[in-house]
């Protein structure tokens, strides 16, 4: 199977795992094709989703008994498993459903599952209504996690990303009052985590699609385990550019921290302190990969906050 991958995964993969990328984004020909042998039941390839996500490859395919459906293949360091395992739990219950039993494991990590329109997410519906449909899709992904799960928990994970922080602020001593101000309030909010469920991990209008079992369904999850709050955050900045560009940014962003508190029963200043948290984490990380305008208007979002 010969295909090239979209730009925008080459890109990517290369700011994530540098060089490395390189050598997994040649042998994706070969994967994928271990990937649908193993598949069985004659899955045969159609065509590369484009532009495609920046983290895998999703190729459109379908059964024999002409069934559309998505091989994902993602590098190790994207822990395809831990998505699986994800997926596998909610059963379908808000997300993308898993074709295969669960003791089938495709080479490489690789994905089959139940296709959706790649090109119709909620980033597609007017901002209220695109809300509206995220906070009730998100709900449903907000259960207890099975016994023995392998998932990180929040502390876990944030933990990982505290020293980049602290070096960007390093670098840039302009953002060390923001950065120490993201890092009191993960400290505090830890202090004070009482939830253990089962999270998305990424969750955005964007990682929402259009399917036909249901109107809408999640995907691409980074599973982990801890309160709501800190998975609603990433949802509190969606369309920053759109909220940096308009002259009353400031006010929506902090009426969207309500809004959303409100109608998920979340509490609103750990969501706001979360939303500070991840908002900082994401930005400096722009940064650091030299997306330097991105990086800006996610710091002053989060400066709002």
């Amino acid at each position: 199977m010969g295909f090239e991958p979209p730009q925008r995964l080459v890109r990517a993969l290369g700011e994530t795992y540098g060089d490395g990328a390189a050598d997994w984004l040649g042998r994706l020909p070969a994967l994928a094709e271990e990937a649908l042998s193993a598949a069985g039941h004659e899955v045969v390839a159609e065509r590369v989703a484009a532009p495609g996500g920046r983290s895998s490859l999703v190729l459109l395919v379908h059964r024999p008994d002409g069934t559309p459906a998505a091989l994902k293949l993602a590098p190790p360091g994207a822990a395809p498993g831990l998505e699986r395992a994800a997926l596998a739990h909610w059963n379908g219950w808000g997300a993308v459903e898993p074709l295969l039993p669960a003791d089938v494991v495709l080479p490489g990590g690789a994905l089959l599952l139940e296709r959706l329109h790649h090109e119709v997410s909620l980033r597609s519906l007017p901002e209220a209504k695109a809300l509206l449909e995220a906070a009730g899709i998100v709900r449903r992904l907000w259960v207890e996690p099975p016994p023995g799960h392998p998932f990180e928990t929040v502390a876990e994970r944030t933990a990982g990303q505290v020293e980049a922080m602290r070096a960007t602020a390093a670098r840039e001593p302009e953002l060390e009052a923001l950065v120490s101000a993201a890092l009191a309030a993960r400290e505090e909010l830890l202090a004070q985590e009482t939830e253990s469920l089962l999270l998305h991990g990424n969750f955005r209008q964007s990682k929402v699609l259009s399917g036909e079992r249901a109107p809408w369904l999640a995907l691409g999850p980074e599973p982990l385990v801890g309160e709501r709050a800190y998975d609603l955050a990433r949802l509190v900045r969606d369309r920053v550019e759109d909220l940096i560009a308009s002259p009353g940014g400031p006010v929506t962003a902090r009426r969207r921290v309500k809004k959303l508190a409100e109608s998920l029963e979340v509490d609103q200043a750990r969501l706001r302190g979360w939303t500070l948290f991840r908002a900082v984490e994401s930005g400096t990380r722009t940064l650091s990969a030299g997306r330097r305008q991105d990086g800006e208007l996610t710091l002053e979002f989060a400066g709002w906050l």
